[in-house]
Order: C-alpha cells, then structure tokens, then sequence
C-alpha cells in the first residue's frame, strides 16, 4: 500500500459502493454472489489490493479455491509489505507454512488496539495468570526468590501481562510491533521503557546476558519459527535467567497455520526448539489460555532457563 487510504477507498466511488455491497452480501452468506460483484469491482479498479483480497475471501468461501488462489495472488502483487495477509490466505489454500509479515502484524493490532482488553475478556483470556504461576512454580522449585531485576515483555499488548508481573520485576521494558497498542500500554505506567517494533529485531539490539526475565504472553502465535527468537533470549539471558511465554498448540507435528491465521507449535517442535537454542525446558505444560466459538483453545504453558 502507499498509504493508508488506499486500504480504505478505490478512489473511485462506484467501485467502493460495489464492495460494500459485496461485503455484505459475505455477510448474509451470499460468497457466490459476493464474489461476481466484487470480480466486477477489481475490473474497474484492478490497482486497489483491498478489493482483490475481499475477492479471494468471497471466492474461498463460495468454495472455489483456485480463482481464491489468483485473487490472493493478486492482492500481494498490489500490496508488496503484505498489510492484508495474502501471504497467510495462500499459505492455507496450499496447506503449507509461511511467516507473517510485519506490516500485516502491525496493522491488524492498530485496528484492534482499542477494544483489544475487551475483545480479551469475552475470549476468558488468561494468559497473565497462567505466566504468573508458571513463574511462582518455577521460582519455588529452584529455591529461588520469585523476583527479577530486568524483564523484557515481547509483543507486550497492551500490557495485560506486563501489569501482572511489574511488582516482581525491577526494571521492565515491552515492545510491540503496533504503535498503537505501544500507547495503550504506556497508559498503565507499569513499563520503565517500551518500543514500538518487532521483537526478534528488539533483542538482537540488547546487549549479551542483560536480563534476568524475557516473557511472552499470547505472542509467539504469530512467529511460525521459533528458532530466531529463542536463539536470541539465550544470547540476552543472563546465566540462571528465565524465560516464560503461551503460544497455541496441536496434535500434530511441527507447526501448524491455523485457519484463525495464527500459528500452533506441537509441544514436541517446542521442546526441540528449545534444545537446539540452548535452553532447558523446566514446563512444558497443555494450558488453554482462550476460548474461540465458546471452545478452549489449546495452549501451552512454556518456562526454561539459561542454564549457569
């Protein structure tokens, strides 16, 4: 996109009409019909991404997973940064992995920074307390007080869990890709510092062995790979320091791209991924931390350490 009012107009009054019509139409369940409006949409304006996306939305809906296919393609031909996503809708008609790019991460919490808390709360999230007991067990088996002198929060939201934890940490620091979620977590003056940017990215900025405390609550859903990440919060890691963070989970193997579009990482793929970044895993724990269409999502409950 050159800007962000590309994503909200064709330019062309006609066309926008079309697709909110078509918008509509996907709405009532109508993606066949949907579909022809909007195929008549992006041929009056074949410039503006948001309108092919829609249509490779409808046209997958309407069950026709090859013209979804094209149009997708498209979309991330017009949209080079990946705002929209194309790159994940491909991924999953194609039944394979691909990362997130950040423009799409970054764009998805701007729109959701504000109702996010709420959204949280209707899902019965319960990421911070589960991070916060995980850390009180982990504390207690190493016969360690259950206090850190500097904590790093990666992709810190709006600071539900940084608020959790702050009586338990000396200095803490979060980052976030979304600006505006960046702003909504400066409101609860809990974090000494925060950044706005992607988190593999904030660590490898940090100097080696700086802190004693890295946690993640509900981000690393959005990393396919864990091994940059991890690879990073050893380097960053003090020697004895812990690392606690959620992320979704599956049966299967490997990790899956699942079709809320956010990633689930097999608790054996964390466990190895752990292994091969250096640190020791102390839980490996099958922990809902949500709830989507009123079912639990399943979760897990990950703590490891930088061994001495």
């Amino acid at each position: 996109m050159a800007n962000g009012r590309l994503i909200l107009s064709s330019g062309d009054p006609t066309v926008d009409r079309r697709i909110d019509w078509a918008r509509a139409l996907m709405e009532e369940g109508n993606a066949a019909d949907a579909a022809e409006l909007l195929a008549e949409a992006v041929a009056c304006a074949g410039h503006y991404a948001p309108g092919w996306f829609l249509l490779g939305e409808a046209r997958e809906a309407a069950g026709d997973a090859p013209g979804a296919g094209d149009a997708f393609a498209q979309a991330r031909a017009l949209d080079p940064a990946d705002t929209l996503g194309a790159t994940l809708r491909l991924a999953r008609l194609e039944g394979e992995v691909a990362g997130m790019s950040p423009a799409y991460v970054r764009a998805l919490f701007d729109q959701y920074a504000d109702r996010f808390d709420a959204a949280l709360a209707r899902l019965d999230y319960r990421g911070p307390e589960v991070i916060d007991a995980g850390l009180a067990a982990a504390c207690a088996r190493l016969g360690r007080p259950y206090a850190f002198a500097r904590g790093f929060d990666l992709g810190c939201g709006t600071g539900l869990v940084g608020a959790r934890l702050v009586d338990r940490i000396g200095v803490m620091e979060g980052v976030d890709l979304s600006p505006n979620m960046v702003a909504h977590a400066r409101r609860r003056k809990v974090y000494d510092a925060l950044a706005a940017g992607e988190m593999v990215a904030f660590l490898r900025e940090r100097p080696a062995r700086e802190a004693d405390l890295i946690f993640a609550g509900d981000a690393f859903c959005y990393l396919d790979d864990l091994a940059p990440i991890l690879h990073e919060t050893r380097r960053v890691l003090e020697p004895g320091g812990l690392l606690a963070f959620t992320t979704e989970s599956h049966d299967g193997e490997g990790v899956l791209l699942r079709d809320t579009l956010r990633f689930a990482h097999a608790p054996a793929y964390v466990d190895a991924a752990l292994g091969a970044a250096g640190l020791s895993r102390l839980t490996l724990d099958a922990v809902p931390v949500r709830r989507e269409r009123d079912q639990p999502v399943a979760g897990l409950l990950v703590l490891a350490l930088r061994e001495a």
